[in-house]
């Protein structure tokens, strides 16, 4: 498959890696130029380019990038054929991304995207933590294997994304539509806590979406007084012995 990523972070590496591996054809741009990636990305065969070669003639484009860095590639995604799948991994966090009143009245954040974007999108890889995802990948039918849920109102968007997601290490979940993607978000059961197929579905039903702020800002406030900044990641361990204490 044909496939652009924009962003060149710890999960946009990581799928350049994995996503290589499996065999895909992989574009990857960031923000300043082809000439500022790390040749360390490239080295799975991926090719830098610009954001806007990234997603020319491909089948599906992956936005790994920060939350509100978002709207500076709607241009870009809103002027895509409508068959092309977008897969958005990115999560909500004020301390970060600004406060964006229609997320704290309520709206979902993948349906926020969408609109943002004005191309449909798919939801995925937002529920792993970027040291899982780099280290804990294994091959399909590997027990233990860690599983992620993935969103899109489009069924097409759906199977492409899952496909990806099991190209990448993980076991894909099927979780619905978007407007049941609340339950991927930032202080849900199923969100960074590093679980089994069999266990993905139950942490789904349990969420309880008034709960999630609260439960995402403890566990954002919890990693700045111990990492002492608001930039660190946790670690594969620790965060998800975090995570699993305040959202589950």
């Amino acid at each position: 498959m044909k496939i652009g990523i924009l962003g060149t972070g710890q999960i946009g590496k990581t799928l350049v890696r994995t996503l290589c591996a499996a065999g895909h054809d992989v574009k990857i741009a960031n923000s300043r130029g082809p000439d500022t990636i790390d040749v360390d990305i490239l080295a799975s065969g991926a090719r830098a380019v610009t954001s806007q070669e990234a997603v020319h003639d491909v089948e599906a484009v992956i936005l790994s990038i920060p939350f509100h860095c978002l709207t500076g590639v709607a241009p870009l995604i809103s002027a895509l054929p409508e068959d092309t799948v977008v897969i958005d991994t990115s999560n909500y966090y004020a301390f970060r991304d600004g406060q964006v009143d229609a997320i704290e009245n309520g709206q979902i954040e993948s349906e926020w995207v969408q609109e943002q974007l004005g191309h449909p999108i798919a939801k995925a890889w937002n529920a792993i933590g970027s040291a899982s995802l780099a280290k804990k990948g294994a091959p399909k039918g590997s027990t233990g294997r860690i599983a992620i849920p993935v969103a899109a109102d489009r069924a097409r968007d759906r199977e492409v994304a899952m496909a990806l997601v099991n190209d990448s290490g993980l076991d894909p979940f099927d979780a619905g539509p978007l407007e049941t993607s609340w339950r991927l978000q930032p202080g849900a059961p199923a969100y960074c806590t590093d679980l089994t197929f069999e266990e993905v579905g139950p942490a789904l039903a349990a969420a309880e979406r008034a709960k999630l702020p609260a439960r995402r800002d403890l566990y954002v406030a919890v990693i700045q007084e111990r990492l002492g900044d608001t930039t660190s990641n946790p670690d594969e361990d620790w965060g998800v012995r975090l995570g699993r204490a305040i959202f589950m």
